[in-house]
């Protein structure tokens, strides 16, 4: 009777319904993940200065707190007024190019970009200051005075710490953290669902920037450390440790839609046929395999031809016209393939006999694409040596700028993401590296991959060596730089032959896009354009509203009519 009724039982109410409530939680940490704790909980808190954030206490809470966090928030996802203007004396073929270098402060560049670019972006690289004392930090000040800081946190100087920081951490680390902070916030707006961010950083805020990154991103979505050697040799007179090493963090925007970060494993085209270690055997070669010997070569006589580690032996005469051989044969050598192989090989034109008078041919395209995880320790993506040879390659005259990172790295970096038409964004230019490496990777490869640099017009420094040269040059701004160096780039690129495989080869790429190397420049300036910042008031009535909005217009056209500086819009 049991066993009966349980068999009748409604299967109905053992089937739970959708949870809702979970799905939506789910949605809205996709959206805004730094609303959520490191447990996955939902930050009340955090929700309520999103919704209205004159409300909410400064007071900071969570766990990972510094002062000024919730101003730098409340900066972030505040608009701007200001516009982007196009600079046409500064660009560069641009009626051909979608590479773009924005001059400007780049909180208010992300923010502009967040209108057209939201969820475009593949790849964000950003290489901030790395706060070691003598950095400039956008608008912000590193070193405020200890009045300026206590009075920003709303404590006196006799006043007790909240923080787990010292006096002088708290002054220095805070003002960093801002700045990261509220552009961070931006950017990971600005990437795709499958996008990466890089982020360059030394050991002095790499603790911080962590756990700034997990809050904004989520600590699902840490992708890990990569360990960048910057230096061939160390300075043993600096600290207790001889450093090396620099560390990039790289986080996904959804890591679970980010595919595996990869390089070619492949650097040349064509590969043996035969190999030192295999047994010898004789093979028909079929004839119309190509032959790259001197034109003046029209037969290769039967006999044994060596190199300096292999031979093969020709059982037949060839005979070569125009560049192939027009007739079967058999050889002896160590061969890797079977005749089946071989056979092949002849079939698809991917054969062909060396100057040595050995057997290889070109790799197929899915060999040549065959690609391999990276590692977290980069030891051969460039250094500081080969960063300053390229900036002396293109300033013969002098180095306007130190401490560029090599074309190397960023190219290396670019190419694990192994897509081919996306944008990639360098939210802190400085000398244009991400630029010039892009541009490079144009010139060798038929991809289709644009760039957007931004960098802020900081004045060089007349003091130093650096800043007297670019000075000379009539490089006033870092700005200045990061365009002069993409220019002289170019320029450089279109006088280099491009290195095509060889003209048999099926694996040949054409280069269509050499002709398209260049860039639009952009200014940011303040909008001529008044914000709108009439709301009509609820307590009154439809005549008395209207009235209020007819006021208001007269009042920004008085405004609209008065005398300004034009310099003065510029930001």
């Amino acid at each position: 009777m049991n066993e009966n009724k349980q068999n009748t039982e409604n299967p109905i109410e053992n089937v739970q319904t959708h949870d809702w409530n979970k799905e939506r939680l789910e949605q809205l940490k996709q959206l805004m993940p730094d609303i959520f704790t490191n447990g996955g909980k939902l930050n009340i808190s955090e929700l309520k200065k999103v919704i209205d954030p004159e409300s909410v206490n400064e007071t900071e809470r969570y766990e990972f707190r510094w002062f000024g966090k919730s101003n730098a928030k409340r900066e972030a996802f505040t608009p701007t007024d200001a516009t982007l203007v196009y600079d046409e004396t500064r660009s560069i073929n641009p009626s051909e190019s979608e590479n773009i270098i924005i001059e400007g402060e780049n909180l208010a560049v992300l923010k502009l970009l967040s209108k057209s670019y939201r969820e475009q972006i593949k790849c964000i690289y950003i290489d901030p200051p790395y706060n070691t004392g003598n950095d400039f930090v956008y608008s912000d000040k590193f070193n405020q005075d200890k009045k300026e800081y206590w009075e920003d946190a709303e404590m006196t100087e006799n006043g007790y710490k909240i923080d787990t920081n010292t006096e002088t951490d708290g002054r220095f680390h805070s003002n960093w953290l801002n700045m990261m902070y509220s552009r961070l916030l931006i950017a990971r707006q600005l990437l795709k669902k499958d996008g990466v961010i890089f982020i360059s950083i030394d050991d002095n805020e790499l603790h911080h920037l962590k756990k700034m990154m997990d809050e904004i991103f989520g600590e699902e979505n840490f992708v890990g450390f990569l360990k960048w050697k910057r230096k061939k040799q160390p300075s043993y007179l600096h600290g207790h440790i001889a450093s090396v090493m620099e560390f990039i963090v790289v986080y996904g925007k959804d890591k679970e839609n980010l595919e595996k970060l990869s390089l070619e494993t492949r650097t040349d085209s064509n590969t043996r046929i035969d190999n030192a270690t295999n047994q010898i055997s004789e093979k028909l070669i079929k004839k119309g395999v190509r032959v790259k010997l001197s034109s003046d070569i029209k037969k290769i006589e039967a006999g044994i031809y060596k190199n300096k580690t292999m031979q093969t032996e020709f059982l037949d005469d060839v005979i070569i016209k125009d560049g192939r051989t027009i007739n079967d044969f058999k050889a002896i050598a160590r061969y890797r393939n079977d005749q089946k192989a071989i056979d092949s090989f002849i079939e698809n034109d991917v054969m062909f006999i060396t100057k040595n008078y050995g057997f290889r041919r070109d790799l197929l395209q899915e060999e040549l694409e065959r690609r391999k995880s990276i590692t977290d320790l980069l030891l051969d993506w460039g250094d500081n040596q080969d960063s300053d040879n390229e900036i002396n390659k293109l300033f013969p005259e002098g180095k306007p700028f130190n401490y560029p990172k090599p074309t190397r790295l960023i190219e290396n970096i670019i190419s694990s993401i192994n897509l081919q038409d996306e944008i990639i964004l360098e939210a802190s230019a400085g000398s244009g590296t991400t630029g010039h490496a892009l541009l490079n990777l144009t010139h060798k490869e038929n991809g289709n991959r644009k760039f957007i640099l931004v960098q802020l017009p900081e004045l060089v420094d007349e003091k130093t060596d650096v800043g007297k040269v670019a000075i000379k040059l009539n490089l006033n701004k870092i700005s200045d730089v990061t365009i002069e160096r993409n220019k002289r780039a170019i320029n450089n690129l279109l006088k280099e032959p491009i290195k095509n495989n060889d003209l048999f080869s099926s694996n040949k790429k054409v280069n269509t896009k050499i002709d398209s190397l260049g860039f639009k420049v952009f200014k940011l300036q303040k909008s001529n354009f008044p914000r709108v910042e009439f709301a009509p008031d609820p307590e009154k009535t439809e005549e008395e509203n209207i009235e209020l909005l007819n006021k208001y217009i007269r009042d920004k056209e008085a405004q609209l009519t008065s005398m300004f500086n034009k310099e003065e819009l510029i930001t």
